[in-house]
């Protein structure tokens, strides 16, 4: 057990690695009274928990061909409270104007009608993008103020949330004790929630702001899912919330993670990548990039029973489809029908793709038909690779993902 590490030890180390090391601003907001305006944020009230200021600067930097006043009308809707909804609901309508950006409509210099997507946040660049570490910021909101200890901000977008707790308490207080309190008192702040991190520096966890306790997971890999993790050392030491940091919160990393590791099960749940599926999925896009001098061999993604290998799967097929372009096929094989049927259906139930690009061969004929056509994935058994005797064996295939 390390020497005892206060909150405010661990904030003030976290805070000097993102400014030192990853180029983040940093910003401590701290007041004594809670109704303070004069923290440095620029906010007009305490309920807010957008930087305005920030996003529209941003946002302008990031469409300098849209006129103004669409980019005023387009952050309006990004920002406005979605109360009616559900706090999951209205994450997941927030994170896909963040991910896929805004429909706008507005006429040109020259009068001509143009439809554009305005880009919120610019996941190509990282640098073209304002990374701000605030501490200590009060939030009013339906009950008592409360004041998270570090909020990341993207472009005025609080997306991650930080819990620090002194190195002597139990990390599970503060998910207990602070953010089932905060998704009730601030429940603003996590309209635009990508993430949530808890941390007493002996460990640290991550997980999704709907998630119950168990589900939150460590994160101790840099790069390499094969790294040796010393765990013991790492709690004598007490870096663990370091090791996140250098895994997960550089800019292109952080970025690439909200861009194409969060899914939405059924409107019922929000799923983000765990350590090993982020490198295992990031190493296979590497594989991809150079599938021709490999010949199409991308390479094997070793899972664990339970380790949410699905998941993984459409972590991939989500990102490949997302960032390159190309008419590809994927094809998922497994060995049972159980199985089968399971990885077809979270395809389905995270939107991912949907029913008529899907296809479900029930034989080997019909499965080879399927692969002469658009659809996007073929989920099929191994033995409906075989042939009947006699058969010729040839067919064709688009350029097939497997």
């Amino acid at each position: 057990m390390p020497n005892f590490i206060s909150e405010d030890q661990i904030e003030k180390a976290a805070c000097a690695i993102l400014k030192g090391t990853y180029g983040y601003r940093t910003l401590n907001c701290f007041t004594q009274e809670a109704d303070n305006l004069s923290d440095h944020s620029n906010r007009t009230t305490k309920q807010q928990v957008v930087f305005a200021d920030v996003l529209r600067a941003s946002t302008i930097k990031l469409n300098p061909h849209i006129p103004h006043h669409i980019i005023d009308g387009a952050i309006e809707t990004l920002i406005t409270p979605r109360r009616a909804l559900s706090p999951l609901l209205a994450n997941k309508e927030v994170y896909d104007l963040i991910r896929n950006g805004i429909q706008v409509k507005y006429d040109n210099p020259s009068g001509k009608a143009e439809e554009d997507t305005l880009k919120i946040i610019d996941f190509d660049n990282p640098n073209e993008n304002d990374f701000l570490a605030v501490t200590q910021l009060w939030i009013k909101g339906d009950h008592c103020p409360r004041r998270p200890d570090i909020i990341i901000y993207i472009n005025g977008l609080p997306l991650v949330f930080i819990e620090l707790k002194n190195s002597n308490v139990s990390l599970e207080n503060a998910y207990l004790d602070n953010l089932t309190n905060y998704r009730q008192d601030i429940p603003l702040l996590f309209q635009y929630n990508a993430l949530c991190i808890f941390s007493n520096a002996v460990e640290t966890k991550v997980g999704s702001f709907t998630a119950g306790w168990e589900f939150f997971f460590n994160w101790l890999r840099t790069d390499d899912e094969t790294e040796k993790i010393d765990r013991s050392t790492i709690k004598k030491q007490g870096t663990s919330l370091e090791r996140l940091i250098h895994g997960l919160l550089p800019k292109d990393r952080l970025l690439d993670y909200i861009e194409n590791f969060i899914l939405y099960y059924q409107d019922t749940a929000k799923i983000i990548a765990q350590n090993h599926q982020y490198i295992g999925v990031n190493k296979a896009i590497e594989s991809f990039k150079d599938r021709k001098e490999k010949k199409g061999k991308l390479g094997v993604f070793w899972h664990t029973q339970g380790s949410g290998k699905s998941f993984s799967m459409i972590f991939l097929f989500r990102k490949i489809s997302h960032k390159f372009t190309g008419n590809y096929t994927f094809v998922v094989v497994t060995d049972r029908e159980e199985l089968d049927g399971q990885i077809y259906r979270n395809f389905l139930y995270t939107n991912t793709v949907k029913k008529d690009e899907a296809a479900q061969p029930g034989d080997s004929e019909e499965m080879r038909a399927y692969l002469g056509t658009n659809k996007r994935i073929v989920f099929t058994l191994i033995q409906k690779f075989r042939w009947d005797k006699g058969k010729n064996t040839q067919f064709s295939l688009k350029e097939t993902i497997l």
